[in-house]
């Protein structure tokens, strides 16, 4: 019996760390953005591609699944403005193929003109669209991944 109930518990306490990986928790806060940002409600998306996918999503769920949650968080700075596009798919995510030809064209990599950043880990993907320098874009790079892995 005690067997049991120890495994249950562990069964109960895994599901609840895999549930509580939620999109609020990927995002960053007052505390941890640099004094010299602030939140803007205009989309900063350094390239048209990026916004329109955060636009859009849905219009691409049939070559990267189906879209549970999505949300967008969009910085402005004197020096450096963009935005960090949090989605979470209703099973592991698996277009990035797709979505880097889309975001990056031929180049097959970040560009000047087409900079985003993508991490995918399990059902969370992540789209940073900011300038290649961006201390924000460091930030938030750094907390997500330590998130996720």
């Amino acid at each position: 019996m005690k067997v049991t109930i120890c495994i249950l518990f562990i069964i109960l306490i895994s599901h609840t760390t895999l549930f509580s990986q939620t999109i609020d928790k990927l995002k960053i806060d007052n505390a941890e953005m640099p004094k010299e940002y602030s939140i803007s409600e205009t989309l900063n998306c350094i390239s048209i591609q990026a916004c329109m996918f955060y636009k859009q999503t849905d219009m691409y769920s049939i070559f990267l699944g189906k879209i549970k949650n999505k949300s967008i968080q969009n910085f402005e700075c004197k020096n450096d403005s963009g935005s960090i596009m949090y989605f979470e798919f209703e099973e592991d995510f698996k277009g990035e193929g797709f979505l880097t030809g889309l975001l990056w064209g031929q180049a097959k990599k970040p560009t000047t003109e087409h900079p985003e950043q993508i991490f995918a880990k399990g059902d969370f993907l992540v789209i940073w669209s900011f300038n290649s320098k961006s201390e924000l874009q460091k930030i938030s790079e750094n907390k997500v991944k330590q998130i996720l892995n």
